[in-house]
């Protein structure tokens, strides 16, 4: 199972969110038991040639995991590029219209469903399967709309709705930010706002997910109904384990130091 019926049969997969650009970190991960790293283009210094070296790396793994990248913008251009390097999927920052969302689904799908030029890439084998790649792709791109401002809260629902969409993300540090209450994931505000995407998300019948900025959050974010979850980023979870290991080795001196008096 791919992460795209994972995610619509709601199967509750977990991904990390990657936003070191290096094969090895990308590969490293793909080697858990996870079912998706997410490669961040968005806020990160990352390019396609990183972005398709990465893709390889997941790939390459053993096991199942995918690769889903975040793009830096709802740009065709950029989306086009993007999904002939062969990922699972795409998420796309800022969704917050329905038209927005349709422009999406345009982008990643060819005519006449779309608009996504024709050419042979990493996606068709360089050429090798072209015909039955271009014949077959359309619907088969895991597709998440990012909810992260006010308007994209008003309008889920109707975003949810949009064909080819297949899931919501709600995006915690901006929309808590367009909220006026930033990084206070506790907030009845905010909360109420992930509530609100959840309901959504049910009525139009499309799974949500989201990011639990800190894995303490994890089990508040199941337990309020998210169908899946990116949990930690790579360089918070790498410095939280070196600063670990720092407190364990001062804490062993000080024990040392104590018995040794």
């Amino acid at each position: 199972m791919n992460i795209k019926q994972s995610i619509e049969s709601r199967e509750h997969p977990f991904g990390t969110w990657i936003s070191v650009g290096h094969p090895t970190i990308a590969e490293a991960a793909a080697q858990l038991d996870i079912d998706f790293v997410l490669l961040d283009m968005e806020h990160t210094t990352m390019d396609l040639e990183t972005i398709e070296s990465m893709v390889r790396a997941v790939d390459a793994a053993p096991g199942a995991t995918d690769a889903i990248v975040r793009v830096p913008w709802n740009d065709p251009v950029r989306l086009k590029r993007a999904v002939d390097i062969g990922m699972a999927g795409v998420m796309v920052p800022m969704i917050d219209t329905p038209e927005e969302a349709r422009e999406l689904v345009r982008a990643i799908r060819y005519p006449p469903d779309g608009i996504r030029g024709i050419a042979g890439s990493r996606a068709t084998r360089y050429g090798r399967n072209f015909e039955e790649y271009v014949t077959t792709a359309n619907g088969t791109i895991l597709t998440v709309a990012q909810i992260e401002t006010e308007l994209g809260l008003e309008n889920a629902k109707e975003i949810a709705e949009v064909e080819g969409i297949d899931a919501l993300f709600v995006g915690p540090a901006d929309l808590s930010g367009a909220l006026g209450h930033f990084a206070e994931w506790d907030s009845p505000e905010f909360v109420d706002a992930l509530d609100s995407v959840i309901e959504a998300s049910k009525e139009a019948d499309v799974p949500v997910g989201t990011l639990a900025v800190n894995t303490d959050e994890i089990p508040d974010r199941v337990e309020q109904g998210f169908d899946f979850l990116i949990a930690g980023k790579d360089v918070s979870l790498l410095m939280g384990g070196i600063n670990d290991a720092a407190d364990r080795y001062n804490a062993s001196l000080e024990n040392s130091l104590t018995l040794n008096d």
